[in-house]
């Protein structure tokens, strides 16, 4: 299908009209959870296949794992478009616009993209019933096949053997780690949910595993040899350390072990601690990619790394939305990912630490308040979803970690009192959901200017 803004008089009533019609049509994960998840690639396939099978009209990376998805598939989308290639990108969930999952050179999918594809294949969605997320593969698989990019970076959303991204033939694999997330639907051992993100190795294509663990390392090396496809561990293959840090970005330093003392640094203007690990993935994504003989410069992995959040529009990862008080906010959601933020918040001078909380219903939430410190005034949220956790039973669940604060009907009124109570030279810290992030970025951002 060829995208053709006048075939469609574009308003912006007629797009929200089309999302609206996807919303209460289509099984949503982030609205009605596991129900939402269809196990399996029939549909995607089917439905693929309906519109000309445009999975296979372009080339494309293919990126899993638990934590660090986003980010790597970021980077590594900025650091090709500063070498020249033309690349797509697509990420889930989005955080406020639905065409934020699928872009162009940075740019977002069209409006009147996103209606001519609904409207074109109406009847195929309502013949073969695709989940929300299905949905959006598909187009953002039909937008970069008519589009002709050069390279897509495709974000795994859930798992990966039977996540609907998986009908792709990528260049490279990559898993970015594993973690504790999704145990309900992708097992209760580490090795079971490294069996179900192993699932995107393909034959003879080269995978890249961000950090090796004990107890996934024999997974991954075990589905590599069956599907001969060559492996590397980014831990093993580079050293990278931090030298310089603030709110904004990160200095680092990396050299390649057993490769002499050659040293590179690179600077990446995204403020999590945790992007050392996802710098350590995307660098040995980036060689895998140059073996193959696509043209990546030093000069552009420097440009993009430095680049990535206005080459990409990853927003939401340790990102600083206001000043005096200083205020963080921070996607992670599961136990790894909290851990890792709260480590990094409470090394930022403060003087008052407040914590705005909110989570979804179908997490371990003990795990996760078992991270959270005590010495913080918590605004405890409920993320405006069917699932989100209400603020009631998130405080109750709290106190028995000693964790005190106040409940919230919205996940503004706890961001406004938050700022009320605090002093300039405190700290507040917004996460606990991707959703709570979703509706804190509109909070922070400047009215539009009067015309």
């Amino acid at each position: 299908m060829y995208f053709s803004a006048q075939l469609i008089p574009m308003t912006s009533t007629l797009y929200q009209e089309t999302l609206e019609y996807l919303y209460s049509r289509l099984p949503m994960y982030q609205r009605d959870g596991n129900s939402a998840f269809k196990k399996g690639l029939d549909n995607i396939q089917t439905l693929c296949w309906n519109i000309g099978l445009p999975q296979w009209k372009f080339k494309s990376i293919h990126v899993g794992g638990t934590n660090g998805k986003g980010s790597v598939s970021s980077m590594l989308s900025s650091i090709l478009i500063e070498a020249g290639y033309k690349t797509g990108l697509h990420t889930s969930p989005h955080l406020e616009h639905f065409t934020e999952r699928i872009r162009i050179n940075g740019a977002e999918i069209p409006e009147e993209a996103v209606v001519e594809f609904v409207e074109c294949y109406r009847r195929i969605i309502e013949r073969v019933g695709p989940s929300f997320f299905e949905l959006s593969v598909a187009m953002a698989f039909d937008y970069f096949a008519e589009q002709s990019v050069d390279l897509g970076v495709v974000e795994v959303g859930l798992g990966g053997r039977l996540d609907s991204t998986n009908i792709i033939k990528p260049e490279i694999s990559i898993i970015t780690n594993i973690s504790w997330d999704h145990t309900d639907l992708l097992g209760d051992t580490l090795g079971k949910i490294a069996y179900e993100k192993a699932g995107i190795i393909k034959r003879y294509t080269p995978v890249v595993i961000g950090e090796s663990h004990p107890e996934t390392d024999p997974v991954f090396l075990t589905e590599a040899g069956i599907q001969e496809a060559p492996l590397v561990f980014a831990d093993q293959r580079f050293e990278v350390t931090r030298i310089a840090a603030n709110l904004h970005e990160q200095i680092f330093e990396v050299r390649k072990k057993g490769k002499g003392r050659q040293v590179r640094r690179y600077t990446v203007g995204l403020a999590g601690s945790y992007q050392l690990q996802n710098l350590r993935t995307v660098l040995a994504a980036v060689e895998q990619l140059q073996e193959n003989g696509w043209n990546i410069s030093e000069e552009a992995i420097a440009r993009g790394l430095a680049q990535v959040m206005a080459n990409s529009g990853l927003r939401g990862r340790m990102q600083q939305l206001a000043q005096e008080p200083t205020v963080i906010c921070d996607t992670g959601h599961n136990e790894a990912g909290i851990q890792q933020a709260i480590s990094q918040i409470l090394n930022i001078p403060h003087q008052r630490l407040h914590i705005v909380l909110g989570m979804v219903s179908n997490k371990d939430h003990d795990k996760i308040l078992g991270l959270l410190p005590q010495a913080a005034t918590y605004y405890f949220v409920k993320p405006d979803i069917p699932r989100g956790l209400p603020a009631l039973t998130l405080q109750l669940k709290a106190e028995a970690f000693q964790l005190e604060g106040f409940i919230y009907d919205t996940v503004a009124d706890g961001i406004s009192a938050a700022l009320q109570a605090a002093s300039p030279r405190d700290l507040i810290y917004i996460g606990g959901s991707t959703f709570v992030v979703a509706e804190a970025l509109p909070f922070f951002q400047p009215p539009p200017v009067a015309a």
